[in-house]
């Protein structure tokens, strides 16, 4: 089922994720490039790259809608090799900064175009499968993408990491253009706005299960390696490992997105949300056992693919003529919700450890898990209606 167009849209959204999660293990080494400046200072670039990659998603995303998936999936691309070309040869951090606001303007219509393309490119009956696949490309960034990154930073210099995403990102977007297996990409309807897709039946309940969701994910993970180095005594590296057996359980559950077409979206979320509300439960209960935390981050990725999966999923079904506009929001709401769980989460943590963070994760659920029950009971009531 992996086709080069799905292959392709896999790489792209790899591409975006590399670059929103490699600044952070190599901020030491940026550092060291730009006089007075500290780790701390150089992942100002990061926020700035979330600050934009939020406005771009809220108000650029609708393009997609009115110019199609593939096209804006080019440019954005393409803008993104260029800022990270920029990135590559930035003399100061103030230019490194502006180099990835530029990245983030790009990744703000590259995911929702990359998602919104999966419809088109999905065998019919394996839409959820499909965009399994394609989502996994965040594992390629979490896993490969990173780790080769450090390893270039490490033995070449970081500016060869930038560089070397500069030129898979053009890659990606030449094969892109060249390639012509994309169904239909143009979308030709009226031009889409936050307005008209907040008009949409359905996209209230949607964007309540992604936030909840976003905020119980990002709260917790943000403070994860904290609590392995302070509370457990783990080295760097072994919060390394937590990162990897995540990374290996969201790439693993691809092989079960095939329920999702099988049994319905509407009627599977309930049993993915309550899994995943447990899955933090039992991070809060073995938060003081190494190797159990490992285990059950390998399990956390999984239930998290399938959770993620059923978000993004939903709200591409809510209106394909205004895909872009919706998982414009849907990528709004995402790096909004990256700020909240950081900012929320913090407190608790200093005051009261990771176990109880990890309780708070579960309640953060409740939303997605009330929304699953009431989807369900609604599926089966159209089911069970006479023709």
């Amino acid at each position: 089922m992996l086709t080069l167009p799905i292959l392709l849209l896999m790489l792209s959204v790899a591409i975006v994720g590399s670059n929103s999660l490699v600044l952070s293990p190599i901020a030491g080494s940026v550092a060291l490039s730009y006089d007075g400046a500290t780790a701390s200072d150089v992942m100002i670039a990061s926020a700035v790259y979330g600050v934009f990659t939020a406005i771009s998603a809220l108000f650029l995303a609708p393009l997609v809608d009115r110019f199609g998936g593939k096209l804006m999936l080019m440019l954005s691309l393409l803008l993104l090799s260029v800022a990270l070309g920029v990135s590559a040869m930035a003399p100061t951090l103030i230019i490194l900064c502006f180099a990835q606001g530029l990245s983030g303007a790009a990744a703000g219509i590259a995911l929702p175009a990359a998602y919104g393309l999966a419809t088109l490119v999905a065998p019919k009956g394996k839409e959820s499968e499909t965009l399994g696949v394609i989502l996994a490309g965040w594992t390629l960034s979490l896993i490969v993408g990173v780790s080769i990154s450090a390893v270039i930073a490490q033995y070449v210099h970081w500016r060869g990491v930038y560089t070397f995403m500069a030129v898979l990102a053009a890659l990606v977007t030449l094969s892109i253009f060249a390639t012509k297996a994309w169904g239909n990409p143009a979308v030709k309807g009226l031009p889409t706005s936050p307005l008209t897709a907040l008009r949409v039946p359905g996209i209230g309940r949607g964007l309540l299960v992604c936030a909840s969701y976003m905020v119980a994910f990002y709260g917790l993970y943000t403070y994860l390696g904290g609590h392995l180095q302070e509370a457990l005594g783990r080295s760097t590296a072994a919060s390394g490992l937590t990162t990897l057996f995540y990374g290996i359980g969201f790439g693993g559950a691809v092989l079960f997105d095939r329920f999702i077409d099988r049994y319905g979206a509407n009627r599977i979320a309930l049993y993915v949300f309550t899994g995943l509300a447990l899955t933090y439960l039992s991070l809060a209960f073995v938060s003081y056992s190494f190797y159990a935390l490992v285990f059950l981050c390998l399990v956390w990725g999984g239930v998290n693919h399938l959770g993620l999966n059923l978000v993004v999923g939903r709200l591409i079904a809510l209106d394909k003529t205004q895909q872009g506009a919706i998982l414009g929001m849907n990528s709004s709401v995402t790096y909004l919700c990256v700020f909240i769980g950081a900012v929320s989460f913090k407190p608790v943590f200093d005051s009261v450890g990771f176990s109880i963070c990890a309780l708070l994760s579960a309640l953060c659920i409740v939303p997605a898990i009330i929304d699953g029950a009431l989807n369900r009971r609604e599926a089966m009531a159209t089911e069970e209606k006479p023709t």
